[in-house]
């Protein structure tokens, strides 16, 4: 069966744009929905270790929750992925305000963040593959942000069972950027995801402190909850009497993959489903992820047929620090006119022998 591609009508927003609904299919059985508004991924279906396919993100079943409602299920994070304290930064001299929506700080991108920007698209397809190019303008001023910043990301399902993700973008005006995919798993198709087993091959942690801002230290993990680098359900520790825990309410914390950044493409995270035998491993070029464990999900968000109880749904958000524009310490994310910002972002899926 070769990859496939269709769209239809997703609806229209208040102000009359009409907005599409991409189905992308390959040739394995493994089923990507996205929208354009938000590069949203709405659905994806995959098969697990006995052949039998489920929906394995959360989200919902038409555009109005997306606009009404939506905790960033499946959505394009920019322009800066995560929290910059206070909503503040000084660029050459200039103080830049941004929006303060959590609370005191800035949270990825703000209130009309690139999750609530209906995005230009262009389908595509390859011998072996089938994608999307998704692309904005986010004008001067844009939620307190400098510079026009143009954005191109390009989702690209491929038979060999990987959803690869492309992050580009330029600037006229010194700015800075941190672009990451927000979706929320659950390997199972549905209840909570305490009992996939998660590896995250990183040593050290930017621990927090109030509002999950940064300290700009470096923790190491050995010794604590924070330790994935072998295998251990999400649910083994996330209880346990730890500060760090406490302030997420849970795990909500940016995990180191590289000291220096460079081009290599790196595991970010690897999660099996042990019922299902389901496989999901998260490739990156970037220098961290963030783990979140679904803590602020409380059964009030229903979509798809489910009710989103409480760690219904996982995220590995593949980005540089939170704050970084705030922390000297920190790996720089300044764009510069004339410079591209790029990163990738691999989703791989496959299966193993399901445990009965």
């Amino acid at each position: 069966m070769q990859p496939t591609v269709s769209e239809q009508s997703f609806g229209q927003l208040a102000d009359g744009r009409a907005v599409q609904l991409y189905s992308l299919k390959n040739s394995n059985g493994i089923e990507l929905d996205v929208t354009n508004y938000g590069g949203i991924i709405t659905r994806l279906v995959t098969p697990d270790a006995k052949g039998q396919s489920a929906d394995i993100v959360l989200g919902y079943d038409n555009l109005q929750q997306y606009v009404d409602n939506n905790p960033y299920f499946g959505a394009i994070i920019g322009r800066y992925g995560n929290r910059i304290a206070g909503g503040k930064f000084v660029l050459n001299g200039t103080s830049y305000q941004l929006d303060s929506n959590d609370g005191a700080n800035h949270l990825h991108g703000g209130v009309q963040g690139f999750d609530k920007k209906l995005w230009t698209a262009k389908s595509f397809t390859q011998p072996d593959a089938v994608g999307l190019v998704l692309s904005l303008l986010s004008p001067d001023g844009d939620q307190g942000y400098p510079g026009n910043l143009s954005v191109e990301v390009t989702y690209l399902l491929t038979n060999s069972n990987e959803l690869q993700m492309t992050f580009q973008a330029t600037t006229d005006k010194t700015t800075v950027v941190n672009l990451t995919q927000h979706s929320y798993f659950n390997l199972a198709g549905g209840g909570d995801i305490l009992s996939h087993e998660l590896t995250i091959p990183a040593a050290q942690i930017t621990p927090v402190g109030a509002g999950l801002i940064p300290t700009g230290a470096l923790q190491d993990v050995a010794g604590t909850p924070f330790d994935f680098r072998s295998a251990k359900a999400i649910g083994r520790d996330i209880a346990a009497d730890d500060a760090q825990l406490k302030l997420g309410l849970g795990y909500d914390h940016n995990f180191v993959l590289k000291t220096t950044p460079d081009k290599t493409l790196v595991l970010a995270g690897r999660v099996l489903e042990p019922a299902s035998g389901r496989v999901l491993e998260v490739l990156t070029d970037d220098i961290a992820v963030q783990f979140y464990s679904g803590n602020f999900l409380d059964g009030t968000l229903k979509g798809k047929g489910q009710t989103y109880g409480h760690r219904s749904g996982f995220c590995l958000e593949p980005q540089h620090f939170p704050d970084a524009p705030n922390q000297p310490g920190f790996a720089s994310t300044v764009l510069e006119p004339g410079q591209q910002y790029q990163s990738r972002i691999v989703y791989r899926f496959s299966t193993q022998p399901a445990k009965e």
